[in-house]
């Protein structure tokens, strides 16, 4: 069930922030720039808020109308990644700058939602980031004014009846799933860390939001992840233990899933998050590309030694202040769409704005 009253908490938190903007007394450029001060208590790079601006730009710039991204990989994930991205700005996701974009991009999302099984198609990969933006825009994004101006209002639901849909749709992959996970397809009888990961995350960032998520679904996801862990802190792919190799993504991933859920009390937690520690620089992205990479891995070292993630948050200004292009898009393995994302993404832990970064 959704849990009402967290929701207008979450809302009220966002009006809050919002008469703070209105009561400084400072030219509206400059009270942006103050907003990730005042959540965090800690200044952000200029090169960051900078960076971020422009590939905010850039994903404004290329919105179709229908409220989608195209060019590259597309779909609800990606769409729900640009999301995230605008959600982390601090702009109001009500009445700021971003407003319409966050409407139409979340319209675009439950629309193409299946209202009978609340799945959101493409792969599961897409089902658990459109999850995971669902649950950050629940109790941020006034459902009242979500279908205002719409041109198309069929399947017209809350973003709290499109998250416990799918929800339900998460919890019923695997129920089907012999290791207790997720695979591409929702009917998928195998599993994967990295599809797993994509959508445990949208798990526990549901519940976090007030959605009921089972105990037992996140102790089955847990456990799959435990048996996928070597004592060195790698994170096997698939197929249960053996074949391993060196995925700075993977490892990163289960050294988030396992703080996001409070399970570091677990050894393989201390194995994996050991293991990210030793290797601030260097080291394979694995097959999902460094963006991927720099996504969780950002999210991993926040979680987990914020010393650390400092030493490599350096690193990765300097490191995508060279790559972004003038248009403010990175280009990478998804096309500039996800690239941009993701990388924006693992930027926007400077300003820990979503729900999901707070430690």
């Amino acid at each position: 069930m959704i849990d009402k009253s967290f929701s207008a908490f979450r809302f009220s938190k966002v009006c809050l922030m919002a008469v703070l903007v209105v009561a400084i007394s400072l030219p509206p450029m400059i009270a942006r720039a103050q907003l990730p001060e005042l959540r965090s208590g800690d200044p952000v790079p200029r090169d960051v808020r900078e960076m971020y601006d422009r590939g905010l730009q850039y994903l404004v710039k290329t919105q179709t109308e229908n409220g989608d991204w195209t060019g590259g990989q597309n779909g609800p994930g990606v769409t729900g990644m640009a999301v995230m991205c605008f959600l982390a700005s601090g702009e109001d996701p009500n009445f700021g700058r971003y407003s319409g974009n966050i409407r139409r991009a979340l319209r675009s999302m439950i629309q193409g939602q299946d209202e009978s099984t609340g799945f959101f198609g493409g792969s599961m990969y897409h089902h658990g980031f459109a999850m995971l933006a669902l649950s950050e825009a629940y109790g941020a994004v006034d459902d009242r004014n979500l279908w205002v101006g719409a041109a198309n209002t069929q399947q017209k639901r809350s973003i709290g009846e499109s998250l416990e849909l799918a929800v339900r749709a998460a919890i019923t992959s695997q129920k089907q799933n012999s290791q207790g996970a997720w695979r591409y397809s929702p009917s998928g009888s195998d599993a994967d860390t990295s599809v797993a990961g994509a959508v445990l995350v949208g798990l526990l960032a549901a519940r976090n939001a007030g959605i009921e998520v089972p105990d037992e679904v996140i102790d089955k996801a847990i456990a799959y992840f435990v048996s996928m862990t070597a004592d060195s802190g790698q994170v096997a792919y698939s197929g249960g233990l053996g074949g391993f190799n060196e995925s700075m993504a993977r490892i990163s991933i289960g050294t988030l899933v396992y703080a996001v859920a409070r399970r570091k009390d677990l050894p393989q937690y201390k194995q994996t998050l050991k293991y990210l520690q030793d290797r601030l620089t260097g080291g394979s992205s694995g097959h999902g590309g460094v963006e991927y990479q720099h996504y969780y891995q950002a999210q991993a070292l926040f979680q987990g030694d914020f010393d650390s993630w400092q030493k490599w948050n350096k690193n990765l200004i300097r490191e995508l202040k060279a790559q972004q292009a003038d248009d403010g898009s990175f280009q990478g393995s998804y096309g500039q769409s996800v690239s941009t994302s993701l990388n924006l993404l693992a930027l926007a832990v400077n300003f820990r704005f979503l729900p999901i970064y707070e430690r």
